[in-house]
């Protein structure tokens, strides 16, 4: 006979086999007391994961709108590599041109006397020919100033036929030209001639080429030192 304390583990009872060994009943699993919260946790569980799914796909899909925005507007800024510029004086228009790819139209004012060559200083007309961008100016009082190379060597010929200019004020002008620097804007043919802004005030213009502000921002920011614009009847 085998005495045990009271405190000992109790001996495994034939009641419980399996597969004929006896087995100890508080070493057995134990199914869930309860088969309703069993299948509630698993219910929660389940729920869980389809909200973090749909989270996440909605996070995917406000990211994917919010990036084709971006690249749409991304894809609408003017972003040019060779960027030259013609204007029609009769037709009121400024033409953007990436080489020989046209990427904007601009309207445009002009000044009072807006027909034919400009001739000398204070005759209100804009001048025809292929110019140069030769300052820009982001502190303009027009909002943005892209001043052009008036007066070139067609005009200082031009003014020194008719006694306008003197022969160094001539010679100044070609050297400026040949540099590629900006001229004198001083003498009798005139100067500070460019394409500038309106500064919420549109009206004519004293020679130069106008924009809305927003037009002559977005063209400030393409056009360099030295691009060209070329100015048509």
């Amino acid at each position: 006979m085998i005495f045990r304390s009271p405190d000992s583990d109790p001996p495994p009872t034939t009641n419980h086999r399996r597969h004929g060994v006896p087995v100890d009943p508080s070493r057995t699993p134990q199914r869930p007391k309860s088969t309703f919260l069993y299948a509630t946790g698993t219910f929660l569980g389940s729920f869980g994961l389809v909200a973090a799914i749909l989270c996440t796909l909605a996070w995917i899909s406000v990211s994917g709108a919010q990036n084709d925005k971006n690249t749409t507007a991304d894809n609408n800024q003017l972003q040019l590599k060779y960027p030259r510029v013609t204007i029609l004086k009769s037709a009121r228009q400024l033409m953007v041109f990436e080489g020989d790819s046209l990427m904007r139209v601009y309207p445009i004012r002009l000044g009072s006397s807006p027909v034919g060559q400009k001739l000398r200083s204070g005759d209100g007309r804009t001048p025809e020919g292929v110019f140069r961008v030769v300052t820009k100016r982001v502190d303009s009082p027009n909002h943005r100033f892209l001043g052009i190379s008036y007066p070139d060597v067609s005009a200082a010929n031009r003014g020194l036929a008719d006694g306008l200019i003197s022969r160094g004020e001539a010679l100044a002008i070609e050297i400026a030209q040949q540099q590629h620097i900006c001229p004198s804007w001083t003498t009798a043919l005139g100067g500070g001639i460019g394409i500038h802004g309106d500064s919420g005030s549109p009206g004519p213009t004293a020679g130069c080429i106008g924009l809305s502000d927003a037009h002559v921002a977005e063209l400030f920011d393409v056009l360099r030192i030295g691009d060209t614009v070329e100015i048509l009847p």
